[in-house]
C-alpha cells in the first residue's frame, strides 16, 4: 500500500527529476498526454499547465495515490501500467520513477515505440541507486534477519543510459544520468526517504511489531552511513537514470 503523506513529505526533492526528465520533451502542442504511474498527481498538475489544450490522461496502480490524485482535480484512474497499451492519439508518454517496480519493462518500452505514433514522445526516469548504500543495507538486513522477504528487493532492477537507450533504439534517443546530493532534514531522514519507495515490499510483508522492529534494526545502520550533519540535515546522494525518445 502506498502512503500519499509520506510520498510527498519529500515532494521537492521527487519532482526535481520530473521536472528535468519533462523539460526535455519537445512537444507543442500533443493531443493526448499520459502520466503512467502519476501518483498523488502533483505532477501531473504540470503536464495540464505545459500543455492546456491537450486531453491529460493519469494511471496509477495504487487506489490511495489515485484517490489522493482526484482530490486534487486530476481525472485518475486505478489501472497496471504492464497492460497499458498507448491509443492513436497519444503524444507524450510521461512515465516517471515507476518503472523500477516492473519486471521486464524493457519489452513494454519496446512495444509503446512501435504502438505510438510518428513524432510522439517517450520519456522515462528511474532511481539508479540500487547499489548504494541505503539500498544495499536493506538487502543485507533482509538476508541476515528476514530471509524469507529476499525475493520482494531485486538487486538491479533497472537499466543504465547506455541499456535504455539500446532499448529505444528505434527512436531518437537523449539518455542520460544525474546523481543529486540530496538534503534531507529531520531524525533519520534516509530511513524517511526509503521508507516512503523502497521498503514499500518489506513493509507490507511484515506486522506491525515486525515492521518496528526491522526499522530499529536498520536504523543505526543508516546512520552510520549517512551521519546526521551538525545542523541536524543529512546527504544523501541519489542516482537518477533518464531516457527520452521521439518515435521516428
Amino acid at each position: 500500500m502506498w502512503d500519499p503523506a509520506r510520498y510527498l513529505a519529500f515532494a521537492d526533492h521527487r519532482s526535481r527529476p520530473f521536472r528535468e526528465l519533462v523539460a526535455r520533451v519537445g512537444a507543442t502542442s500533443p493531443r493526448r498526454v499520459v502520466d503512467l504511474g502519476c501518483g498523488p498527481g502533483n505532477l501531473t498538475l504540470e503536464l495540464a499547465e505545459r500543455w492546456p489544450s491537450a486531453v491529460v490522461e493519469a494511471l496509477d496502480s495504487s487506489p490511495e495515490m489515485v484517490a489522493e490524485a482526484r482530490a486534487r482535480g486530476v481525472d485518475a484512474r486505478v489501472a497496471d501500467v504492464a497492460s497499458w497499451e498507448p491509443g492513436p492519439d497519444v503524444d507524450v508518454v510521461v512515465t516517471n520513477a515507476v518503472l523500477q517496480w516492473v519486471p521486464g519493462h524493457e519489452e513494454l518500452l519496446r512495444g509503446w515505440v512501435r504502438a505510438l505514433p510518428s513524432g510522439a514522445w517517450l520519456a522515462v526516469q528511474v532511481p539508479g541507486n540500487f547499489a548504494g548504500p541505503s539500498h544495499r543495507l536493506v538487502r543485507e538486513l533482509v538476508e541476515r534477519r528476514r530471509p524469507a522477504l529476499r525475493g520482494l528487493l531485486r538487486e538491479s532492477p533497472v537499466l543504465d543510459p547506455a541499456g535504455y537507450a539500446e532499448v529505444l533504439s528505434g527512436a531518437a534517443v537523449d539518455a542520460w544520468e544525474t546523481t543529486y546530493l540530496q538534503r534531507l532534514e529531520g531524525e533519520d531522514a534516509v530511513l524517511e526517504w526509503i521508507t516512503g519507495t523502497a521498503l514499500r515490499p518489506v513493509r507490507a510483508a511484515l506486522d506491525d511489531a515486525g515492521w518496528a522492529e526491522f526499522r530499529a534494526l536498520l536504523a543505526p545502520r543508516l546512520r552510520e552511513v549517512y551521519p546526521p550533519r551538525a545542523d541536524g540535515t543529512t546527504w544523501f546522494p541519489f542516482r537518477r537514470v533518464f531516457a527520452v525518445a521521439r518515435v521516428l
